[in-house]
């Protein structure tokens, strides 16, 4: 029920948030507008968000005869907590990550880059598998990705309006309501991306804690999913991926390195923490 209430509260938002945006640039008629348009996107968010996310990393379908490794591994830990098969998918790259998505866990995806296939031992691989169906099993999936595609939108929204401020629009609004109206969409131009930032905020850094509790409790080795999360950390370092920032919150381990601003501006806690909860230790120490 808490993803349900915050899937709506999300929506909800999303709604009155375009509609402040659409008054600020265009009044009454842009305040109706960006409610049409906040209707689809609605819409769209809710049944193609998981297909927008795999599309926009390349990712492609597997089968099992491509992917026996994890595929025995996704069956074996499917039928323990009782969720349907998802579908497996690639995405070709070197950098190690992974990430699920869907709407609920009949309509479940799991995407692997090349690179994390190529640099987890079996234990590992099944403690990030674990993981991520942990986020299908709790019904995460819908929240990240409706606020991946939110996100994506609303920064895309505010793009758009700083190219119509600066060929034009600033001065056309102000003249239309006597000043107030370039300040307006100045203001909302700052916004926009503050509050993109804020779903990703709100959906994310509580969401990986449980779902490695989740895996770890699947798997009974809570030590391997430690090994493989600082694995994952240094060797992404090493080969950062070219991620979205609106589609960041998605994956095991921050993918933005160098747009991480601290913890403030993190989507993930820190690796560190969450290798300390699964084993009880300071992560220093870990082998």
């Amino acid at each position: 029920m808490g993803n349900t209430f915050k899937t709506a509260f999300l929506l909800t938002a999303l709604t009155l948030l375009l509609m402040f945006i659409g008054r600020a640039f265009g009044g009454q008629n842009g305040m109706l507008l960006a409610l049409a348009f906040a209707a689809v996107l609605n819409f769209v968010s809710y049944f193609f968000s998981d297909k927008i996310a795999l599309k926009m990393y390349r990712a492609r379908p597997m089968t099992r005869e491509e992917l026996p490794r994890a595929y025995q591994i996704v069956e074996r830990l499917t039928q323990r907590i009782g969720i349907p098969m998802p579908k497996m998918y690639v995405i070709p790259t070197d950098s190690p990550n992974a990430f699920a998505t869907g709407r609920n866990p009949a309509h479940a995806s799991v995407a692997m880059t090349q690179g994390i296939l190529n640099l987890l031992n079996d234990d590992e691989m099944e403690g990030v598998l674990a993981h991520e169906l942990g986020h299908v099993r709790n019904r995460d999936i819908l929240i990240s990705s409706i606020a991946a595609t939110i996100a994506g939108a609303i920064t895309y929204l505010a793009e758009m309006g700083r190219w119509a401020m600066i060929f034009g629009g600033y001065e056309r609004n102000d003249n239309d309501r006597g000043g107030g109206g370039g300040l307006a969409a100045l203001f909302m131009l700052i916004v926009a991306p503050i509050a993109a930032m804020l779903i990703q905020l709100a959906v994310s850094r509580s969401r990986e804690y449980q779902a490695d509790a989740t895996g770890a409790h699947l798997t009974g080795n809570p030590y391997a999913l430690a090994s493989a999360l600082q694995k994952l950390d240094a060797y992404s370092r090493r080969v950062p991926m070219a991620a979205s920032p609106s589609t960041a919150h998605l994956f095991i381990v921050q993918p933005l390195l160098g747009m991480n601003f601290g913890n403030l501006f993190s989507t993930h806690p820190p690796i560190a923490k969450r290798i300390e909860r699964l084993t009880g230790r300071p992560a220093e120490f870990q082998q």
